[in-house]
């Protein structure tokens, strides 16, 4: 049997980048476009992406948007549910849980969000590549033009394309940005005076060259060098992960098909034995980084299964079962055994939704308001009228509904009393309220250098939240 290091003839691939000539300058990528199911499937989940993506900023939940993730007000909402810097422990567990999530997925399914769902991978593969084929032709047309003299046809053509391709950048970036401030902001940020919009406007434009610069000339680069998924990649696959993989045990040796081939080998002719594998290079001309699967699962790989709707084609054309390059693990290419839900996968699965079911549950059950009670800085006690002993609070109340609270303060202590300095009666939708109150004990009824407290937060005749706190007074 063939095994996995018998049947790599060529090592150059581990010393170089597969987008990089024998010189070390970049070599431009012109991948080949082949139809097939696979293809068809990515551009309907592409497009159900792209679509969920540009609608996502204007769909709202109760006046709010779907999503907003406004670093410079410290105000994220998902899925209109609004979140606040005191839900920061909620947001840390959910990181958490997403970098888990990630890491099992990809321990089990391999790159398969890099070739299907990530948005450069889509905007790349499933926009700007289109256009730029819709422009200046298929890949051999576009390789023709790029190594010919410059001409009219030529300028005239890169001019379009850049052009489409800043404008393509500009709605992304407008859209990104709508993600940050929200549509409300946005408008304004569009329809008013620009001058008092410098900075807004600064950073629409800083978004555009940098998705432009991203899509018209990093590409594939972001993918092998920049993004950190792919080199975790690496410390994440094993022998058992589902990767694209190329069967090397029924493709080699490799070679061109000889005419009667077969009959000659059974006549006792001298023709040696192939494999399945023609060495017609389609699985290299298709990939979007340049690589040979061939070759064996390798960083640049983004599993986006283009190859295996190339190979599937020429295997139609030679009258070869299809799958030589296919989704499987490297233990069911050495072993033959087609890949299956087993005990290992239906493991990692439930943890994976164990650990999504606790980041829901935490969200479902987050409190809808939130009281910090803190006493005053730099305030000890104050003695008043009356054998009454005074402390001085601040109150900060974050409503996370979407409807408007009338609240009011209470300490459950039958003999204490509250007194409203700033007071606070009603507070806004997904507003933060901020106020401070003096809290009164009878002098006699002091028994401890700090009394605890217990204050009732009541909205629409309810007790929504109780806040504990210290009462500071002269023990005598």
């Amino acid at each position: 049997m063939v095994t996995e290091t018998e049947h790599r003839t060529d090592d150059y691939f581990r010393e170089h980048l597969s987008n990089q000539n024998e010189d070390g300058k970049r070599k431009w990528l012109y991948p080949r476009v082949e139809n097939g199911p696979l293809l068809r499937w990515r551009t309907v989940v592409a497009w159900a992406l792209l679509a969920a993506l540009f609608v996502g900023p204007w769909l709202q939940i109760n006046g709010h948007p779907l999503f907003l993730f406004n670093v410079l007000d410290r105000k994220f909402i998902f899925f209109g549910v609004t979140f606040w810097p005191q839900d920061f422990h909620l947001v840390a567990i959910g990181l958490i849980a997403f970098i888990i999530f990630i890491s099992l997925f990809t321990v089990v399914y391999g790159r398969v969000w890099c070739g299907w769902a990530c948005p450069q991978t889509i905007f790349m593969e499933m926009v700007f590549r289109k256009i730029e084929a819709w422009i200046e032709g298929d890949h051999n047309a576009r390789k023709r033009l790029d190594n010919g003299p410059w001409t009219g046809e030529k300028a005239f053509k890169k001019t379009a394309k850049h052009t489409v391709f800043f404008l393509i950048a500009f709605a992304i970036s407008n859209t990104f940005l709508m993600y940050i401030i929200g549509k409300g902001d946005w408008l304004k940020l569009v329809t008013d005076n620009p001058v008092n919009h410098i900075g807004g406007l600064a950073s629409m434009l800083i978004f555009t060259a940098v998705f432009y610069l991203v899509f018209a000339r990093l590409r594939e680069i972001v993918c092998i060098t920049i993004c950190p998924y792919g080199r975790l990649q690496g410390v994440l696959l094993d022998k058992n992960s589902m990767v694209v993989a190329y069967d090397y045990v029924r493709g080699e040796p490799r070679g061109k098909k000889i005419k009667n081939e077969e009959v000659r080998m059974k006549n006792g002719g001298a023709v040696a034995p192939k494999g399945d594998c023609i060495d017609c290079k389609l699985c290299v001309q298709v990939c979007p980084t340049g690589i040979d699967i061939r070759n064996g699962t390798q960083l640049e790989c983004i599993n986006c299964t283009a190859c295996i709707d190339a190979c599937n084609n020429v295997m139609d054309k030679i009258d070869r079962p299809k799958g030589l390059i296919r989704v499987d693990s490297l233990e069911g290419i050495e072993k033959g055994q087609p890949l299956t839900f087993n005990t290992r996968t239906k493991a990692y699965t439930a943890v994976l939704v164990a650990i999504m079911g606790l980041w829901v549950y935490l969200m479902a059950s987050r409190a809808d308001v939130e009281t910090t009670v803190l006493r005053a800085p730099g305030q000890l006690y104050q003695t008043e009228t009356g054998g009454l002993v005074s402390n001085l609070y601040n109150i900060e109340f974050v409503n996370k509904t979407h409807q408007a609270l009338p609240v009011q303060f209470r300490v459950t202590r039958p003999d204490a009393q509250i007194r409203m300095v700033l007071p606070i009666q009603t507070v806004p939708s997904a507003e933060i309220a901020k106020g401070s109150f003096f809290i009164l004990l009878p002098d006699k009824a002091i028994t401890e250098t700090s009394t605890k407290l217990e204050i009732e937060v009541v909205a629409g005749g309810e007790v929504v939240d109780r806040v504990k706190t210290t009462f500071l007074g002269p023990v005598k």
